[in-house]
């Protein structure tokens, strides 16, 4: 008995192996990225072959068909053979007209596929579904011996929006054209169809113009500069200005024509009036008179100098953008040309005698009309090109120019509402959702950036029509976009780090119908995508499988919990110090430490560590563990054991912003303290400061407090540059209490001077540590 029930134990554990490997090859088989409207799996599957024929009905099907059948020459050594109108070929190409413009029936068998379409876009997206169900090694450059099958299916798709976006800002840092080429390739795999180039900033002119050479010769190059972008000083008077490059106009032609034939329309954006010191510092002419010169191209963030921008007052400055038009509207044949409009500081308009003249001459209340004047002269000269356009949300700020398109950026975007209760279109492109340079993972792995996260799944998870939204706004929605800007960029990888595989959830948001969300489902598609991206030996982040931690005081022990936004992976941990492998113990709730205990973890699926090692040190001394009471939401941060790093907004230090601070530790019973601590971080280009002034009470009531130390630090110690982490340490004590207050004396504005001149300053505290 016991040789039969061993027997079929082994029976049922085959059995399960091939019914789990089965489905685990269907679902990735069929995964495509973004999800279609319907796809439904059948039995079987067909096999590209030498032998394998497409039939066609004209050349614009022949193009397309040939433009895919292009890869097979590549990784498989054969090329299926087109021909017109033949009733037995393996493949069929046919036109349906009443399917909607990029709308496709795909329709796969055994026997024979057949695609119907009303549009090249149409018939071009079916072959995209078909790449991603076929072996990775399609998107190739190499020859491998491989089954070229794709599953039976049938499925019907066309997308939610008419624009797909991505910007990519090629100023900061000046992307190389074959990146961005590569770029726009896997957004057509993805059915993303609009680019948006943000090609002038102060940071850097990036488009030839004929007229204007020095618009290249000078405003394409900054000066060299070691730290990061927001602590980058200006050029001082000599430095040679090497950094940088620009597309000539042959470089924009091919770049148009590739983007064409891969249907993705470049949308070309010339900004003004601000973000233009680049631009300024070749032709200075067309700054206010009262802006003190030189101006130079921005090697970083600098506000003060940022706030140089075109004269609103100056016809000189409308003949020179005009002209500029002319050329860009001549090399973009892209129906639209964004025009910027975004973050204008108004200083120098108020004082510059032509804005003032202008201001009156054209009846204008305030500096911001006259912005709204600027925006209107130079759309209307746009349209006057047959072209329309484009601006970012602060448009809505004064009288928004006819039909001009709105980007929402700000905030959730909601300013676009704005103009779209006026009857104007927008685009949803939200810096809490879809700004890209944003963190895509826990921060402690990350590369360096700004501002909070933006994670693969919380893009995934935006929907940008919201039930609160009057009736009918929706109906002028175009679509969403994701963003990229490049400050913290430094090389190519740095590009596709931060795009790849955020972009892959901008496309899914923005064609897959709402309904279709459906995080768990798009995982193996999104898989089945990178598996793509690594033939093509493209860098994308696998920040998806680190892990977040929330440590949390608890009755002078912590509680540590554990997460990751993939949902199919396992957590294992150790906490002795030892690393974490496929064997450690499996993380299933929130654990409960001691203070001093070393907490790694790591995600493994399939046996095999995925993210990075999370290395949790608590610190042991008296306060750790202990309540705080605080206003600071993150104040628990005090005395939780773990350090934060040198990115303030790492979620390990409690942070006050322009304002003075105080905290209360109970540390639960009367203790002798003989010393005190407190973790500090400054960051001088983010206005990250530390104290003025710090001052050490304690007491037995939490009512009656006695100072027992003070420290001070003076501006010019405060305000230094660089990114450091400092423990401020009030010396020897002997002192007892039960409760510990720390009072912080806000440093106050940023001093004259600074990057930040005039800016409130943030202070930010990690750990409160008492012995």
């Amino acid at each position: 008995m016991k040789k039969i029930g061993f027997i079929l134990g082994i029976l049922v554990l085959i059995i399960s192996a091939a019914c789990t490997s089965h489905t685990q090859n269907t679902a990735t088989e069929n995964a495509i990225v973004p999800a279609p409207a319907s796809l439904e799996k059948h039995a079987g599957s067909f096999e590209f072959s030498a032998k394998t024929r497409c039939s066609v009905e004209n050349n614009m099907q022949q193009q397309v068909a040939a433009q895919f059948f292009k890869r097979f020459e590549t990784a498989a050594g054969f090329k299926p053979e087109i021909e017109q109108n033949s009733l037995k070929a393996d493949i069929v190409l046919v036109t349906d007209s009443t399917l909607k413009e990029e709308a496709y029936h795909l329709q796969v068998t055994p026997e024979q596929i057949r695609i119907a379409a009303n549009s090249e876009s149409g018939f071009f997206y079916a072959f995209q579904s078909l790449r991603l169900m076929l072996p990775s090694a399609i998107a190739g450059s190499e020859k491998v011996h491989e089954s070229w099958t794709v599953p039976a299916v049938e499925i019907n798709d066309a997308p939610r929006f008419g624009y797909r976006g991505l910007m990519l800002d090629v100023s900061r840092y000046f992307i190389p054209k074959e990146t961005v080429l590569n770029v726009i390739d896997n957004m057509s795999v993805l059915k993303m169809n609009k680019l948006h180039l943000h090609l002038v900033d102060d940071n850097g002119w990036r488009l030839e113009i004929k007229k204007y050479p020095k618009l290249t010769e000078v405003g394409a190059w900054r000066v060299e500069r070691d730290e990061p972008f927001p602590a980058r000083e200006v050029a001082k008077p000599g430095e040679k200005a090497s950094v940088g490059g620009f597309y000539t106009q042959e470089d924009i032609r091919e770049m148009v024509a590739f983007a064409q034939e891969r249907h993705v329309e470049i949308i070309p954006e010339i900004e003004m009036p601000a973000h233009t010191n680049s631009s300024l510092a070749a032709y200075p002419e067309l700054a206010c008179s009262v802006v003190e010169k030189p101006i130079t191209v921005l090697p970083g963030l600098n506000t003060k100098q940022a706030a140089i921008i075109y004269c609103a007052g100056k016809d000189e400055v409308f003949d020179f953008l005009e002209d500029v038009i002319d050329e860009v509207a001549d090399l973009f044949p892209s129906k639209y040309i964004h025009l910027g409009g975004d973050e204008a500081n108004k200083t120098h308009w108020e004082n510059c005698p032509d804005c003032q003249a202008r201001m009156k001459a054209e009846k204008l209340p305030n500096e911001e009309e006259l912005q709204s004047y600027f925006m209107k002269r130079m759309s209307r000269y746009v349209q006057s090109k047959g072209k329309e356009v484009m601006g970012w949300d602060e448009l809505t700020n004064s009288e928004i120019p006819e039909d001009a398109i709105i980007y929402g950026w700000r905030g959730e975007g909601d300013a676009a509402l704005i103009a779209a209760r006026k009857g104007h279109r927008f685009v949803m492109t939200p810096a809490k959702k879809l700004y890209l340079i944003r963190y895509q993972g826990p921060q402690w792995f990350e590369p360096l950036t700004y501002f909070g996260n933006n994670t693969l799944k919380d893009v995934y998870d935006y929907e940008p029509v919201q039930a609160d939204w009057e009736e009918g706004v929706d109906t002028l929605l175009m679509g969403i976009q994701g963003s990229l800007w490049t400050e913290f960029c430094q090389t190519p990888e740095d590009v596709e780090y931060l795009l790849f595989p955020r972009l892959a959830a901008v496309a899914e948001r923005s064609w897959s119908p709402k309904s279709s969300n459906n995080w768990e489902a798009f995982l193996p598609a999104l898989d089945n995508y990178l598996a793509q991206l690594d033939k093509q030996d493209v860098t994308y982040a696998k920040s998806m499988y680190n892990l977040d931690h929330l440590v949390q005081p608890s009755n002078g022990k912590l509680k540590v919990a554990l997460s990751c936004i993939r949902p199919d992976v396992d957590i294992r941990y150790t906490s002795d110090g030892t690393e974490p492998n496929e064997s450690s113990a499996t993380y299933t709730d929130t654990l409960t430490v001691e203070a001093g205990t070393i907490v790694k973890a790591a995600t493994f699926k399939a046996r095999k560590q995925q993210g990075k090692t999370l290395t949790l040190d608590v610190l042991k001394n008296i306060a750790t563990g202990c309540t705080v009471i605080s206003n600071s939401e993150l104040s628990y941060v005090l005395t939780n054991g773990i350090r934060g790093s040198e990115r303030h907004s790492d979620f390990e230090w409690a942070r006050w912003y322009n304002e003075d601070a105080a905290f209360v530790i109970d540390l639960g019973a009367i203790q002798n303290i003989s010393s005190v601590q407190i973790g500090t971080v400054s960051n001088y280009g983010m206005g990250v400061d530390r104290p003025a002034e710090l001052r050490l009470l304690v007491s037995d009531d939490n009512k009656t407090f006695t100072t027992i130390a003070e420290l001070s630090e003076k501006p010019e110690s405060i305000f230094e540059r660089g990114t450091k982490i400092k423990d401020l340490d009030f010396g020897q004590l002997n002192a007892t209490g039960r409760y510990i207050k720390i009072e912080a004396q806000n440093p106050g504005l940023c001093p004259k001077g600074h990057l930040r001149e005039g800016q409130g300053v943030w202070m930010c505290f990690d750990e409160l540590m008492v012995n």
